[in-house]
């Protein structure tokens, strides 16, 4: 993220999604983020981001 108008967005819409798939692949993580509009990047790196977000999550049972 470079200039940060859209990481309120983001965070609104990752939270909650995370909640419901804490363990995404890319493709899911992608289209969840579809609605969401940065100018400023490709958003390679806010899809890194969670997916180590992600590796950080328990899984239920273990």
């Amino acid at each position: 993220l470079q200039c940060g108008f859209c990481t309120p967005g983001i965070l609104m819409t990752l939270v909650p999604f995370l909640r419901d798939h804490p363990h995404p692949d890319e493709r899911e993580i992608r289209e969840a983020l579809s609605g969401n509009l940065c100018r400023c990047t490709g958003y390679q790196n806010i899809v890194a981001a969670v997916r180590l977000a992600s590796d950080g999550i328990p899984t239920p049972g273990r």
